[in-house]
């Protein structure tokens, strides 16, 4: 009896414990690249990961082969958020739409982001209209609801909560964009927020207070300096520096803050952390594709 009831003990904990495990919120990197075509780093996008669901932030190149190499299955990829329309963000929007719904999801895939999504997402169906009639209508019998596709235009705020996840659209300033989002997530207990292509943002720092991971983009403020002065007035009003970005974590104090959208410009990531860590003293931790951060 005592060894029944000990192993009863000892399944129950194992059970807890699993059940604990798959609640936990994490991070996946998906893509850490921007617009040059590094084979090591793609596009950007990650992926929030909580209770068996997947939430996607931004969709460069790359994005669902990174997922599956990740893990994760292409029925999980149904739900989707997209910081702003540039190319490096939203050029693997055709991929999640259309891979998973030939190898595996099942139900509509939602899409938020800023004004100019619907007109994106019509675009890039109308382009493929062919194929979809061929793999609906014709001896491939594809599944009918894996294409719909349902785009959200969203304005700052909450932008979407279900039972496991809270979402919060942030406004931020990315040069001459007008729309431009942070997201800030609130799951299994867990706060996480990703910044999107932003310069340094007082609305995102607040909307970072105290998170458990900060993921945010990085360009080396040293590496600027020997660039073109046409080159160093783009980056400054589009993007953060090191520096700048160790003023936002010193406001936020993030548990953990992750570097992606890395744009070293010739420095080591080594150097590029060093700028962050002039101004923070916490975890920083210069992201690599496929990185899991909990």
């Amino acid at each position: 009896m005592k060894a029944t009831a000990r192993r009863s003990a000892v399944w129950l904990v194992t059970a807890v414990w699993t059940a604990a495990a798959a609640q936990d919120a994490r991070v996946i990197l998906l893509g850490t690249g921007n617009p040059n075509p590094d084979p090591r780093a793609m596009g950007p996008a990650v992926a929030v990961v909580a209770a068996d669901r997947v939430y996607l932030v931004d969709c460069g190149p790359g994005v669902v082969r990174r997922a599956a190499e990740a893990g994760i299955r292409m029925e999980q990829l149904t739900r989707a958020f997209v910081t702003h329309l540039h190319s490096d963000h939203t050029v693997g929007l055709p991929d999640l739409i259309f891979t998973p719904a030939v190898t595996g999801r099942l139900e509509p895939l939602e899409i938020w982001g800023p004004p100019g999504l619907s007109a994106l997402v019509s675009h890039v169906m109308s382009a493929w209209s062919e194929d979809m009639d061929v793999r609906l209508n014709g001896l491939e019998h594809g599944v009918r609801r894996a294409y719909d596709i349902r785009a959200h235009e969203v304005k700052p705020g909450e932008v979407y909560r279900d039972t496991v996840v809270r979402v919060t659209a942030i406004p931020v300033r990315h040069g001459s964009w007008r729309y431009a989002y942070g997201y800030r997530f609130e799951a299994a207990g867990k706060v996480i927020v990703i910044s999107g292509d932003t310069t340094y943002s007082e609305a995102l720092a607040a909307a970072a207070k105290g998170c458990d991971i900060l993921v945010h983009e990085v360009y080396s403020a040293r590496g600027l300096a020997r660039r073109t002065p046409e080159w160093q007035r783009y980056h400054s009003a589009f993007h953060t520096s090191g520096e700048d970005l160790g003023r936002v974590a010193a406001e936020a104090r993030p548990r953990k803050l992750v570097l992606y959208h890395q744009l070293p410009m010739g420095e080591t990531a080594e150097e590029v952390v060093g700028e962050v860590r002039s101004r923070f003293d916490g975890e920083v931790i210069y992201g690599r594709d496929l990185d899991v951060i909990q």
